[in-house]
Order: C-alpha cells, then sequence, then structure tokens
C-alpha cells in the first residue's frame, strides 16, 4: 500500500534539508536551444528549487514543438581569408572554407590546409 504524501508535509521536509521550491509565475515559453534544434515548450508550469546555493528550474506541461536551429552565416573576415590564402599558398575559396570550418580559429585553419596537401 502506497502513502500518498501530503504537500504541507513534504514542503516543511524540504526546508528541513535545505531545499526551497517556488512557482515562477507567467510563464509563457521555455525554449532549449542545442547545436542542431531548438525545443519550444508552449505554456508550462515552472518551478524554481534552490538547493545550497544552486538554482534548478523544473519545467513541466505545455505543448512541445522541435525545429532545426538556424545556422548563421558564417561572418569571416576577408583580411583573415587573405592571411590564409597567402601562408598556405591556396585559393581565397579553400581559405574561407577553412576558416568557416575552424570557426575563425586563423591557426586551425593553416593547420588544416597545410595537412590536406
Amino acid at each position: 500500500m502506497q502513502r500518498r504524501v501530503n504537500p504541507r508535509e513534504a514542503k516543511r521536509m524540504m526546508q528541513r534539508m535545505g531545499l526551497n521550491m517556488n512557482p515562477v509565475t507567467d510563464v509563457e515559453q521555455v525554449i532549449i536551444k542545442t547545436n542542431s534544434k531548438q525545443i519550444i515548450i508552449e505554456e508550462p508550469e515552472v518551478a524554481m528549487l534552490e538547493m545550497q546555493g544552486q538554482k534548478i528550474f523544473q519545467v513541466t506541461g505545455g505543448k512541445i514543438t522541435e525545429k532545426a536551429a538556424e545556422r548563421k552565416p558564417s561572418a569571416v573576415a576577408e583580411e583573415d581569408v587573405r592571411l590564409v590564402a597567402d601562408q598556405t599558398g591556396k585559393n581565397l575559396e579553400e581559405a574561407r572554407k577553412a576558416l568557416e570550418e575552424c570557426q575563425g580559429d586563423l591557426a586551425k585553419a593553416i593547420l588544416l590546409l597545410q595537412s590536406n596537401g
């Protein structure tokens, strides 16, 4: 037989353990972004749990939708492209692709192009 916990008892128990849980009101939307997608939760119930200086958010309910993350066009500086091309003897397009692949890291882009011959 399973005994149900009284919500008041649960709250007192949490306080004794140094836990504090409060609802976050008027939440319209929660968005979780990853490199590959966005998870959008419409009209969720959100609670914040505080424990030893840490905040933990609990998100429940709501309508969940997922969509692919939008890739922002890489803004590689032309001077960086020229520098990589000059250092490696490659053309500007190859240098630009290497910089985009290396997220703008000049040293990595040069090494990548040099290792590919």
